[in-house]
């Protein structure tokens, strides 16, 4: 029976305070996250989002890894390898990692959310986004207890808890919680990684692990880039500095241990690069062409809409491309990154104390490898961001998941707030809270986006233009669930509308009719993505100029193209929104949503 002065001992500095001080703080948490989904909440308006999402269902559905987002460049790749388009049966996906629509899957199936979107009712929400959301929101609150460990760790708790306070006043990383992206779960992936790097080393140079656990733990590092690298293919690229890591972070068995990391790390990703392979004869399928998108060649997401990128007839040929189309893409980029996205990682000023604290030696050899570490990580992942940024880099700026600097903001907010609390342990402040002042200071400036969030109106919950859920679910309501549809915006079709859509081709006369000799497309769903561009300079003689003088015709003559089977055009949102059928199926619905 514990003494009465024990109790107090406890409440004041053991187990008590601190389950005190992490109920409070993951009451704290709750409360910031309804208040921030309270204001800043709206439907997907990633693409990427979408696809996930539609792709999770599949497999929470027991339809495998399929996809109703079908990219016309995917339907050439397995027409390359397997000789069939795959256009009658259910698509595989070529262009996600499988991790993060792994998990979906998994809280879908636990969930069992409704998914339908009432017609009748003014939308605020969909629930499968809630979900994928809350998943998110759990998965930051992980970050910030895994950062809160390491932080106490190497410094001590005030910078564990400083650190904790300003990723959690972070409004970039609150606008990835809530865009149904994968990034929290690399930010934890990543996380348990430095983890493990920083208790190998220390132990290893305090000489209290074995060999034996010491390679268990480089191979349980390397199993997690791998699931780091299925989360994101491009995150795979840490297995560098991670193996550059051992190499020079541990004397005696530095190669070797980086070896096991590769061994773990190649055990996990080896099957999954096998299936692609064998699907499309590319490893990393569709999504390997990010390195070829938004060049001189392949301008916008012209590459993803092509029927045939190996044409002998056209420059759009990806076996003409070379070294020095690569590099002229790197020049192009690079800037940008090193100008815009560093400074700003995690979006906000922290990571300049990070980057000023490069010029300042930390007595703690574990820090020291913290940083190391960072350093080794930063300049691949710019070099890696520049070259795989494609058009969703432009689509919604610095929320996306070509954004791959941002996964670093944990580690580099625990070195910047150290730095931070270095240089106020050097100031001469007055005794009565002058400390407390500058802290506060400290948090409130840091913060501020994130406050200046919480304290505006509410935001519309929809992402329009384009995206109007109730729309796009009415719209592929009216096609049987075998039926096909087209559309410029197939990701929402394939998430809201649940029924298989293909990307509008690059070339409209090549294009519409080789897939609707394969499988006949009953309707061409258009919106503002189309439709609200300048009529010269970006429809009729921007890249798509067929698809351009097809909806300059549509708008403004109000006419179908001769020979097009879809004759038929529904008026409802019209110029804004075009869908035409091969006939009139919207007569037979009785009730149908509010205008978009």
């Amino acid at each position: 029976m514990p003494t009465l002065q024990e109790m107090i001992h406890s409440f004041e500095e053991g187990m008590a305070a601190r389950v005190v001080k992490w109920v409070g703080f993951t009451v704290a948490f709750i409360a910031l996250a309804i208040a921030y989904d309270l204001r800043a909440w709206r439907n997907f308006a990633n693409p990427e989002a979408m696809d996930t999402a539609q792709l999770a269902r599949n497999l929470a559905g027991g339809q495998g890894y399929t996809t109703q987002f079908i990219r016309p460049v995917s339907l050439y790749l397995l027409g390359q390898k397997t000789g069939a388009a795959s256009l009658t049966n259910a698509h595989p996906d070529l262009a996600n990692a499988p991790a993060w629509p792994t998990l979906l899957a998994g809280a879908m199936r636990l969930a069992k959310v409704e998914d339908r979107i009432p017609a009748d009712e003014p939308f605020s929400s969909h629930a499968p986004e809630l979900l994928i959301a809350g998943l998110n929101q759990g998965l930051f609150f992980l970050v910030l207890m895994l950062s809160w460990r390491l932080a106490r760790r190497l410094f001590d708790p005030e910078v564990a808890w400083l650190s904790v306070a300003v990723l959690a006043g972070a409004d970039l990383l609150w606008r990835f919680s809530i865009a149904g992206l994968s990034t929290m779960l690399a930010m934890a992936i990543l996380l348990g990684i430095a983890e493990l790097l920083m208790a190998a080393e220390r132990e290893s140079r305090e000489e209290v692990w074995g060999a034996a656990r010491l390679y268990g733990t480089a191979l349980l590092v390397g199993a997690l880039l791998g699931v780091l690298g299925l989360t994101r293919y491009a995150l795979g690229c840490l297995i560098l500095p991670v193996m550059f890591f051992f190499n020079f972070g541990f004397a005696a068995r530095g190669l070797s241990l980086g070896f096991a990391a590769l061994i773990g790390f190649a055990v996990v990703v080896t099957p999954w690069l096998m299936r692609n392979h064998d699907l499309s004869g590319r490893l990393f399928g569709v999504a390997g062409l990010a390195v070829y998108q938004t060049t001189d060649r392949f301008p916008g997401n012209r590459l993803e809409r092509l029927l045939n990128p190996e044409s002998t007839l056209t420059h759009e040929d990806l076996r003409q491309v070379g070294v020095d189309e690569m590099l002229h893409k790197l020049g192009d980029r690079l800037p940008g990154v090193l100008q815009n996205d560093l400074p700003r990682l995690g979006g906000s000023w922290v990571s300049a104390l990070f980057l000023a604290g490069l010029l300042v030696p930390f007595r703690n050899p574990s820090i020291a490898r913290l940083r190391f570490f960072t350093l080794l990580c930063l300049p691949v992942l710019v070099l890696v961001q520049a070259l795989g940024q494609t058009w969703l880099t432009t689509l919604v700026p610095d929320v996306h998941s070509e954004n791959l600097l941002v996964v670093l903001a944990p580690l580099v907010f625990i070195l910047g707030t150290g730095m931070f609390v270095v240089l106020l342990e050097q100031l001469e402040l007055p005794p009565w809270g002058g400390r407390g002042i500058v802290v506060g200071l400290f948090l409130l400036l840091a913060c501020a986006p994130l406050l200046f969030v919480l304290g505006r109106s509410p935001r519309s919950p929809m992402a329009y233009p384009p995206y109007h859920p109730q729309v796009i679910q009415e719209r592929a309501g009216w096609l049987g669930e075998r039926e096909l549809m087209m559309s410029d915006i197939p990701w929402a079709v394939a998430w809201y509308g649940r029924r298989d859509c293909v990307w509008l081709p690059a070339n409209v006369a090549e294009g519409f009719g080789a897939i609707h000799r394969v499988r006949p497309i009953n309707a061409l769903y258009l919106t503002s993505v189309t439709l609200d561009q300048k009529l010269v300079s970006e429809l009729i003689e921007g890249e798509d100029r067929a698809w351009g003088e097809f909806a300059a015709d549509a708008v403004v003559r109000r006419e179908i193209p001769d020979g097009f089977p879809l004759k038929h055009a529904f008026a409802e949102g019209f110029p804004y929104q075009l869908f035409l059928s091969d006939r009139e199926r919207w007569k037979a619905v009785v009730a149908t949503p509010g205008k978009p």
